[in-house]
Formats: structure tokens, C-alpha cells, sequence
């Protein structure tokens, strides 16, 4: 098989290749290492290699579920995989192999998957664009010279480049989907436990905040890899509710005529880029043709209150995590083992009053509240996921920028993705759009709480109105 039929397929095309004894496992896996060998020093979307492991895999019994064969790579952040080493993107970790797979990889696994290494990522997942001291920055296959988004920039780095068709990638407050607009992809966040990570990870998480998925080339496979990995633990004490159906049938499903409401508003209410712009009015006309009732209208809520409840949660949690970290480390981090946002988030946080962080959770769920009674009254609302064009490797740079300069940077560039973190809602990006200048744009679309299948099944028919597989970056050949 050559390099072009191999890229001509997703995750659920190449196991079905798989299946019908057209290919093997270890063939696609040699594809995969190839094009990574050829593309990853323009990229550096992976950081870690387990060729040897995964060819070993390849030639065993792989589980025969949907994605059976198909290569795969873990975002190096927080997920074990025995075996390899763990990052987390700082300086400040032992980087050991670790001992076992955790609960997300055990149904990776069990999918079919046959995972080759691991992707790059921002200091601690912090950031919005995937440039560390350790790992340094990650590019964008549609122009190298341009950021990939954060904090799973390397996984969709590796999946535009046709490196794989669907990779790990964890969302805190926009880190699938901005990556996923960044690189021409679909990044589905899902509804918060969704998909369970296991016991090991009740400390040190963004309890509220960050979930796991894929980003991917196509709709199906993300609906196919949640299918795969949503099923709620039994001791779970926050579990989703359970789907209705196989997401996978939700996406080639009518979504029928939904209320969708559309808005460019901004929390600092400074104007999008008029490319940006654009694009949005021109996806809420495509909606409108596609015979959704359409209008525009803002959620309406006090995003200073809200970010500011949001700054006391996050700055009390990061702390208890770096001391977690400490723990495990018997030491603390000496300051140039950490990057300037990350130290002053670290210190900052650790003087955070109990009760301002209880009075910050009271607030979200007051507001949450205010975010929901808006969904009554729609079925999705719609806005851009960046606010301007993707910008250039450098511009929001964590380690060589004063940390309150990349505040504002990535407040500019990132407005719209925080809130539904905030509330837990499933939110989608999706690639309807290109600057100028040929890089994509990617448009939001976010549900009501835990549900994922309107979105998928909106999601399958703008796939169908206005296709993007066939668009294809700098960096492929």
C-alpha cells in the first residue's frame, strides 16, 4: 500500500482494510512510522517514539474492535501507558516509564488501536498553543511557521499531516477543539465523565474541567472512538448520563430542524477579525440553507463574574496539584524547572482563601444555571473557536513572554471555548473555513448538557453540505 491510499482512508477505513485481510496491522503501522520518519522534524508532533513496542503489538493479537490496526499516539499529559515515559511538557518530572494503562487506554486498547508514541504538549496542558521549554514548540502541517493550538497541538499536528487519522487529545478549557480549528480537524469536547479516566486521576485534575477524546480527520471516527471509551465506571460518582444510541448511528441521522443561535461576541467585547467574522455568518447562512431556524443572539451573561470564579477554581486547584507533584517528586521545583506562567499560576494559587474558591464554585454553578435556561430556548449555539487567524509560532510564546503579556495574547486569540468547560456542555469544533492566507478556521457548535448526538448528527450533515477530507496541508506529501 502506498502513502497516498493510506491517507485516503480514516480510522474506521483502515480497520475495515484490516478486516477484510487487505492489509495487516503491521503494514499500516510501517505507513504510519514512514510518515512520521519523513514529517516530524518540520513538526515536532511527537515526542516520543515506541516503534519497537508497537511492532510487537502489530504482530500479536490486537483486539478485534472498531479501530483493530489502526496506529495511534497518546497526548503526553497525564495519561499512563505502560512502557513510556510521561512528561507532562515540563522540566520538572522524572519522566519514568510508567507501570501501568490507565482506564482511557485500557478501551484504546481494547478498540483495536496500536499506539506508536506519544504527542507533544504545552507545560501542564496550559496554555493554548503547544510551545514548551522542554518540548519545544509543535507546527502546523498547513504552514510550519504557525502555531497548532494547545494543549493537544501535537496530536492534531500529527493527524493533519496524515501521520494517522485519529489521535488522543484532552480538553481543560479549549484544548481539543482549538487545536482541531488550528489544523483542519474535528475535536469533539465531550460532556464532563463522559469518558472516565480511572481513580488514579481523582487528584491533581481540574475536577470539573478537563475531559479526554480524540481529534480526527473525519465525524465518524470521533463518534466511533466515543462509542468505544464512554462507557461510566461503576463506582463512578459523577457519571453522564448514557446515550440513547451508538454515537456512530447519530452522525449519517437527520438532526431535522434545530434552533441554532449564533453569536460573536466576545468576553472583553473587543470586535473578531473580520476573516473570522466571515466565516461565522457565512457557516449561519449555510445552517440557514440547510433549513435550521437561525438567529443571532449572545448568551447574555456576566463573563467577568464568570472568569473571575473560574481564575480562584483553577489558581486553588493548580496548586493542589503542584503539590501532589511535589510529592512525588520529595522535592520542590527549583524556578527554572518551571516556565514563568506556570511558576506564577503555581504561586498565585497557593494563596487563594478556602472560601474564595468555594464562593468561585457557588458562582459557576449559579451562572451555569443562566447558561442552561439560554439552551431552553435553542438547540446549539454557534460561534467561531479562535478570534482571529492562527497565529505565528512565537506570538503567544509561555516561555519567553511576561506571563500577564500571554494572558492577553491568548484572551485575543482563544474568547469563546472556556465557558462550556465551565459548565460541562459538549462543544465541537469543526474545519468550515480558511484565511487568506489557507489556514483553517474552525467553528463551534456546543449542546445542552450530555448531548453529544445532536451535535453529532448536525455535525454528519455539514459534512455531507460542505466536505473538507479532500483539503490537504503544506505538509503531507
Amino acid at each position: 500500500m502506498g502513502f497516498a491510499q493510506y491517507a485516503d482512508y480514516d480510522g474506521l477505513g483502515l480497520a475495515q482494510l484490516v478486516k477484510n485481510k487487505d492489509v495487516t496491522p503491521a503494514e499500516l503501522l510501517e505507513e504510519a512510522i514512514t510518515r512520521a520518519e519523513r514529517n516530524n522534524n518540520k513538526l515536532n508532533a511527537i515526542v516520543y517514539k515506541a516503534y519497537d513496542q508497537a511492532r510487537a503489538a502489530a504482530k500479536g493479537q490486537l483486539p478485534d474492535g472498531p479501530f483493530k490496526g489502526v496506529p495511534f499516539l497518546i497526548k503526553d499529559l497525564g495519561t499512563e501507558v505502560a512502557g513510556m515515559p510521561r512528561s507532562d511538557g515540563t522540566l520538572f518530572n522524572k519522566n519514568e516509564p510508567d507501570t501501568f494503562d490507565s482506564l482511557l487506554v485500557q478501551r484504546y486498547k481494547a478498540a483495536g488501536v496500536n499506539i506508536f508514541g506519544k504527542t507533544n504538549t504545552p507545560e501542564y496542558g496550559i496554555t493554548g498553543t503547544t510551545e514548551s521549554n522542554r518540548l519545544k514548540p509543535c507546527r502546523n502541517p498547513w504552514n510550519p511557521e504557525h502555531i497548532t493550538g494547545g494543549s493537544s497541538g501535537g496530536s492534531a499536528s500529527a493527524v493533519a499531516a496524515g501521520i494517522l487519522p485519529l489521535a488522543n487529545a484532552s480538553d481543560g478549557l479549549g484544548s481539543i477543539r482549538i487545536p482541531a480549528a488550528c489544523c483542519g480537524l474535528v475535536g469533539m469536547k465531550v460532556t464532563q465523565y463522559r469518558v472516565p479516566m480511572g481513580k488514579e486521576h481523582d487528584l491533581g485534575l481540574a475536577h470539573g474541567y478537563g475531559v479526554n477524546h480524540v481529534v480526527s480527520r473525519t465525524v465518524r471516527d470521533s463518534a466511533a472512538m466515543l462509542d468505544a471509551t464512554d462507557m461510566p465506571e461503576v463506582d463512578s460518582p459523577y457519571p453522564s448520563p448514557p446515550k440513547a444510541r451508538p454515537y456512530i448511528l447519530e452522525v449519517t441521522s437527520p438532526p431535522g430542524k434545530l434552533r441554532i443561535a449564533f453569536s460573536e461576541e466576545t468576553p472583553n467585547g473587543k470586535p473578531i477579525h473580520p476573516e473570522i467574522r466571515t466565516a461565522l455568518r457565512e457557516t449561519a447562512k449555510l445552517l440557514e440553507n440547510l433549513g435550521h431556524h437561525v438567529e443571532e443572539r449572545g448568551l447574555g451573561i456576566n463573563y467577568r463574574r464568570l472568569y473571575a470564579a473560574s481564575r480562584d477554581v483553577l489558581g486553588a486547584n493548580f496548586a493542589q496539584a503542584m503539590r501532589e507533584r511535589v510529592k512525588e517528586m520529595g522535592r520542590e521545583p527549583e524556578q527554572h524547572e518551571l516556565e514563568p506562567l506556570t511558576w506564577r499560576n503555581w504561586k498565585g494559587g497557593e494563596h487563594i482563601p478556602g472560601h474564595a474558591t468555594m464562593r468561585g464554585w457557588q458562582t459557576l454553578k449559579a451562572m451555569t444555571r443562566d447558561i442552561y435556561r439560554f439552551f431552553t430556548t435553542c438547540d446549539v449555539y454557534l460561534t467561531p473557536v479562535l478570534g482571529t487567524p492562527v497565529p505565528k509560532v512565537g506570538f503567544i510564546d509561555p516561555v519567553g513572554l511576561e506571563p500577564r503579556e500571554v494572558d492577553a495574547r491568548q484572551a485575543m486569540t482563544f474568547p469563546f471555548t472556556p465557558p462550556f468547560n465551565m459548565t460541562q456542555q459538549p462543544s465541537l469544533s469543526l474545519p468550515l473555513a480558511q484565511s487568506s492566507d489557507g489556514l483553517p478556521i474552525g467553528m463551534m457548535f456546543t449542546a445542552r448538557w450530555a448531548d453529544e448526538a445532536t451535535l453529532y448528527r448536525l455535525a454528519g450533515q455539514l459534512e455531507q453540505a460542505k466536505p473538507w477530507i479532500n483539503r490537504k496541508p503544506q505538509v503531507w506529501n
